[in-house]
């Protein structure tokens, strides 16, 4: 049986990015489990189940699965598990994740690992394709040097920060995505002029946003041959 583990951010996940590929994996077989960062219950952002926001549909089904699936419901902690144990990481964005999952240690260690495995294959989406700002390989040079990717455009982080870089709720966006990937030598490019945007480069499959989920879930797989 394939399996995936998902590294979900307890400061804010975004839902439609983590339920999206996770129904999709789980729909095709797959074992899932769920990681956070010190293995409590992961915490979605609101914005993202408001139906003003994303709509009445996808609020509900965001809110279903994170209340009710027992693998959101009962997390393991990233120190725990090992990129070799999956087929796949899927690391959700969210803003959130700028916090805990983008700066942790062991998410870093299996996403490095993910990638540079024999088979293994690393899905990351919106601002968690910040955690390649600090993700190194081992030879310690950064994993993202010289690859395409895409991720959440300074754009859209423009319209949703003020002019002291807060977001709505008040916490001061600690980094811009784009500018930390870039700087680590990623090359780094939203495709502004599409729906939707995914990009493989080797074993690492990035997106842009939560409209990109469902292509990415299928992207996956599609890079996993299921």
């Amino acid at each position: 049986m394939p399996s995936a583990l998902f590294v979900v951010s307890e400061e804010g996940y975004w839902g439609e990015e983590c339920v999206e590929p996770l129904t999709t994996l789980d729909s095709e077989g797959f074992d899932l489990t769920v990681a956070t960062p010190s293995g409590d219950e992961p915490v979605v952002d609101e914005r993202s189940i408001d139906p003003e926001q994303v709509g009445e549909e996808t609020a509900e089904r965001v809110r279903e699965v994170h209340d009710s699936d027992p693998r959101m419901n009962d997390p393991v902690s990233v120190t725990d598990v090992e990129a070799a144990d999956y087929d796949a990481v899927v690391f959700p964005g969210g803003h959130g994740t700028e916090w805990d999952v983008n700066q942790d240690t062991h998410a870093r260690r299996l996403l490095r690992n993910a990638v540079a495995g024999d088979s293994g294959t690393a899905l990351v989406v919106c601002h968690a394709v910040g955690i390649l700002a600090w993700t190194r390989n081992e030879d310690g040079d950064f994993l993202v040097d010289g690859r395409d990717v895409t991720g959440f455009p300074n754009e859209w982080e423009a319209g949703i920060v003020d002019d002291q870089d807060r977001m709505p709720d008040g916490r001061k966006l600690p980094y811009w995505v784009a500018d930390e990937v870039e700087a680590a030598g990623g090359n780094f490019d939203p495709e502004l002029d599409a729906d939707t945007s995914v990009t493989v480069d080797g074993d690492l499959v990035t997106a842009r946003g939560p409209e990109s989920s469902s292509a990415a879930a299928r992207t996956l797989l599609a890079e996993l041959d299921a």
